[in-house]
Formats: C-alpha cells, structure tokens, sequence
C-alpha cells in the first residue's frame, strides 16, 4: 500500500491541474474560442477519468484524454449520472465544429471532475 502522504500530494496536484485546465476553458470561451474551451474542458476531464481508472486498478495505455474518456465510458464502475457527461466529452464535432447536441462541455468537465474526487 502507498504512503498516504504521498496519495494525498499527487491528489493535490492532480486537482490543481484539473482547476487549471477549468479556467482556461473559461478563459478560452470568454474570449470566443469555443473549440480551445472544449480541448481545456477535456483534458480536465481526462485527468480526472485517468485519476479514477488508476485507483480502480486500471492502467490507462495512453496520455490522451480522449482514450482516457473512452476508456471510462466502457469502465463498468463508472456512476450511471456521470454517463452521459463523458459522453458529451467523447462526442466528436460536426464538419462545422460545433457539437451534435446540445452541451456545455465545461459543465460536464465540472460535473465529471467533481464526481470521480
């Protein structure tokens, strides 16, 4: 078993690094770039889903938030209401780069960061 001190160092990271991705999608909508807000809100997202899979004993093959995201959506454990916000994550844009539905992508990151802690 791991140092507790030490758990608990890299959870702090970890969650800084997820809070920093948050704010730059913030800033990058604020700024009219909705497509840097999505990548931001992903990698958050992504980090949280590699932070969750690893402590399920489940090793993540690649630093992609995306195949991280995919991976999470397959992951039985995963909590039914956090579903469709790695769904909304994983949803690929349109030709016109926009999103097929309707979603805040930050939210979901929110939502999905907030429920894998």
């Amino acid at each position: 078993m791991g140092r507790p001190e030490y758990n608990f160092v890299m959870q702090v990271d970890l969650r800084r690094q997820m809070e920093a991705e948050l704010v730059s999608a913030e800033r990058a909508r604020q700024a009219g770039n909705e497509g840097r807000a999505r990548v931001c809100a992903r990698r958050a997202a992504g980090i949280a889903a590699r932070d969750f899979l690893s402590r399920h004993g489940v090793r993540t093959r690649s630093q992609s938030a995306y195949m991280a995201l995919q991976m999470l959506a397959d992951f039985p454990a995963l909590p039914a209401d956090l579903r469709p916000a790695v769904l909304h994550l994983t949803t690929h844009v349109t030709e016109q780069f926009t999103l097929p539905m309707e979603a805040d992508l930050i939210a979901e990151a929110r939502k999905l960061v907030n429920g894998l802690s």
